[in-house]
């Protein structure tokens, strides 16, 4: 008999939480390996991320209802989180489903000790309900319980942001984002693909942050033709911009240091339209295959993969050798963790501190491959200054030869130049400000001449 929808969330959880595994990939690996229809698949997607981004919430709601939880094995554990889960926080699935789901679980992992747990305690949870975390104090434990965010990590966007701030940033990633598209012009228009989606039933609108960019509001793009066809390519609207600033031009030489799995690489190689070249570096090359499959499925022909630490690329290339250059930095990733939910539990302030110091390195070793009058990129996916504004700064702070540009900023989106996430070093982009992916990017550039008086 093959297994449920909950056994394998359950199987993957227990590889998650124990093993760290990251869940993205034993959640692809899982959907290739079985044979669950599309309903089923929506909701093992649902159980994964929304068990594990909730953690900390659902392991506070079990200590209110076991006593010793640290003696529980650790699929039992999971198996309730998963449990609360279902109970809390989805209204489409009923209770006794729940528990009778659970329970058939427990008969097949475990003795008849553990169904008796596994049932008691699901239908004490439905008798008294979920408690109440109002009273919890300090304010940062309270905090990190409801939104299930480790204490030091909230205590830093505290200091970073502010309290209300750092709440609507927690809050926001146990939140979906918008699903997003970049469609391929040299395939399409961006109209063209609109209508015919919605003709196929999808609800899709054009997205503010990119030319090339569609929001999909309902409808499973994966299973569209377009996808297959490399006529649209998921991509979050906040990565789109990286894109749409590095004012390609084409038959220009362009290098992308750090670009697996290649959502960007491919953005700009269909920006200059098939012409130029787009170098493109990861440290492994299993993940520069990943760029060369994409480029063949979209049709492109002018990316050049290698793997490589980007930190070395001195050694391949002469000073002032290209138009454009992205350093789409390796970084903390605290700005997706609604999709990636596992690196809030991983990372540790340690982490972001050799971040920082591999994305200076990076700027010291690339910055000068950079023409006279090219412009560079750098970008991330997380939301903390050390590895954004304050680097930057940082790095301006210790030579002469570059500045941000300012054309930046006026060439940014009209409805982002206001944004709270402008500073003089770039814009930061919050998970809620526009319900889209954490964002950092800025452009720098030489210091450009002054006429002199």
């Amino acid at each position: 008999m093959s297994k449920t929808v909950r056994a394998h969330a359950l199987d993957v959880l227990v590889k998650v939480g124990d093993n760290g595994a990251f869940s993205h990939l034993l959640i692809d690996q899982t959907l290739k390996n079985n044979a669950l229809d599309i309903r089923d698949q929506g909701l093992f997607t649902e159980l994964v991320y929304g068990t594990l981004n909730r953690k900390l919430t659902l392991a506070y709601d079990l200590d209110q209802f076991v006593k010793k939880t640290g003696k529980l094995q650790s699929w039992v554990k999971w198996l309730l989180y998963l449990s609360f889960y279902q109970l809390k926080y989805l209204d489409k699935v009923p209770d006794h489903a729940v528990v009778n789901e659970a329970v058939e679980i427990a008969k097949k992992r475990g003795h008849q000790g553990i169904v008796k747990l596994v049932n008691g305690v699901l239908r004490q949870a439905l008798r008294q309900g979920f408690p109440s975390y109002e009273t919890i104090e300090p304010v940062t434990k309270r905090l990190s319980i409801e939104t299930s965010t480790p204490e030091w990590l909230m205590e830093r966007w505290i200091d970073s942001y502010g309290l209300e701030k750092a709440e609507k940033i927690a809050t926001a990633q146990l939140i979906k984002a918008d699903k997003a598209v970049r469609v391929n012009l040299l395939k399409m228009t961006r109209e063209d693909v609109k209508q015919q989606l919605i003709e196929d039933g999808f609800e899709v609108e054009a997205s503010p942050f990119s030319s090339k960019g569609l929001i999909i509001n309902a409808g499973n793009i994966l299973k569209h033709p377009f996808f297959d066809e490399g006529i649209v390519t998921i991509q979050d609207q906040t990565s789109m911009l990286v894109g749409e600033m590095m004012a390609v031009e084409k038959d220009q030489v362009i290098l992308d240091s750090c670009s697996a799995p290649g959502g960007k690489t491919t953005d700009l190689a269909e920006r200059l339209s098939n012409t130029g070249r787009v170098y493109s570096y990861d440290l492994h090359e299993k993940k520069t295959t990943l760029v060369d499959k994409k480029a063949a499925q979209l049709g492109l022909i002018n990316i050049k993969t290698k793997a490589m630490d980007a930190r070395e690329l001195d050694q391949l290339f002469e000073v002032k050798t290209f138009d454009r250059i992205l350093i789409d930095a390796p970084c903390s990733g605290f700005g997706v963790i609604r999709t990636k939910p596992d690196i809030k539990y991983t990372k540790t302030s340690e982490d972001v501190l050799n971040l920082s110091m591999i994305q200076f390195d990076m700027l010291n070793t690339i910055m000068p491959l950079l023409k006279e009058d090219g412009k560079l990129i750098y970008s991330t996916c997380t939301i903390d200054p050390t590895e954004n504004e304050a680097l930057i700064a940082e790095f301006l702070s210790g030579q002469t030869r570059y500045e941000v540009d300012p054309t930046f900023f006026t060439e940014l989106p009209a409805f982002l130049q206001q944004s709270v996430g402008v500073t003089p070093f770039g814009l930061q982009i919050f998970p809620d400000d526009f319900h889209t992916d954490g964002f950092f990017l800025t452009r720098l550039q030489y210091k450009q001449a002054t006429d002199e008086t």
